[in-house]
């Protein structure tokens, strides 16, 4: 499976350390484009130089890790697409352009299913595409989710309840499967 990873997913970290852990497990592809990386750099920049200095770090390491990730949208594509908000036409663009499934957002009303239908594109927020992997592959989201706990605890040299941290990070129903798990 091939998933278009909107900016909104991106950024913030938890949710991103979730998708990008589950695409390392090899669950699916990540796919994004130069324009959604920049989204999220400048997200980063409203936390300050610091937290942009990080982000583009980790987006250095996100392109090293999936090279073949990063998709120009096609012209014709951005020329004939419509979606209530026109600065998301270049995702739904990036995602034709990359054969994606699905795209992974946030933003449900940007993104209407009938368009995407048309497309051969499906939707899905963040917190159901993983509870679905999990469904599916319960051993390595797990293993996904231990590793980004450990890494959060390491960061604020701090414990963290990992159900917490996944609501926090509004992926609930994951959060909740793990903790039964």
């Amino acid at each position: 499976m091939r998933a278009l990873l909107d900016a909104c997913v991106l950024y913030p970290t938890v949710m991103r350390e979730m998708l990008l852990g589950a695409a390392g497990e090899g669950l699916f592809t990540p796919l994004w484009s130069e324009r959604l990386l920049e989204e999220w750099a400048r997200a980063a920049a409203r936390r300050g130089p610091l937290d942009e200095v990080q982000a583009r770090g980790e987006i250095a390491v996100a392109r090293a890790n999936w090279p073949k990730a990063c998709i120009a949208p096609r012209d014709g594509d951005l020329q004939r697409l419509w979606l209530p908000d026109e600065n998301d036409i270049h995702v739904l663009a990036a995602a034709i352009a990359g054969s994606a499934d699905v795209i992974v957002t946030l933003n449900r009303k940007d993104f209407p299913r009938h368009t995407l239908f048309e497309e051969g594109l499906e939707r899905a927020e963040p917190d159901g595409f993983l509870y679905q992997l999990w469904l599916d592959h319960p051993a390595a989201l797990e293993k996904v989710a231990a590793r980004v706990l450990a890494r959060a605890e390491q960061i604020d040299d701090a414990p963290h309840e990992l159900r917490k941290l996944l609501k926090k990070a509004r992926l609930p129903r994951l959060a909740k499967a793990l903790s039964v798990s």
